[in-house]
């Protein structure tokens, strides 16, 4: 069985900064790409960051703030959130796109961490 587990989610102050770990568990062959979603109350989930084929792409709400990382031998992606704003202020998924030997693309989610910024 598959697993992200997430990690790092927390309550910090304006201005602060936070790490969040997302870490693939289970019988893979690959990892095609992985990304951070966040989704606040109220609010439709939205794409924070992603890596795939060694491309970045971010949300411009979290540019020159957070910076997405992989490290390929432990299977973990990481999100390094800086000038943590209230509006960031949201649950952050974890996602991956996971080739196994039964299929080419199969999409994963981690449980979900809860980021909150406030004073």
């Amino acid at each position: 069985q598959v697993q992200l587990v997430e990690s790092g989610g927390g309550l910090v102050q304006p201005g602060g900064s936070l790490r969040l770990s997302c870490a693939v568990s289970g019988i893979i062959f690959s990892i095609n790409g992985m990304g951070w979603y966040r989704q606040a109350p109220g609010k439709q989930r939205e794409l924070v960051a992603v890596n795939t084929n060694g491309i970045t792409n971010y949300a411009d709400s979290v540019k020159g703030r957070f910076t997405i990382s992989r490290d390929s031998a432990k299977n973990t992606v990481y999100l390094q959130m800086n000038s943590l704003k209230p509006e960031d202020t949201a649950v952050y998924y974890c996602n991956a796109d996971i080739r196994t030997t039964m299929a080419p693309h199969n999409n994963y989610w981690g449980q979900g961490t809860q980021v909150t910024v406030s004073s």
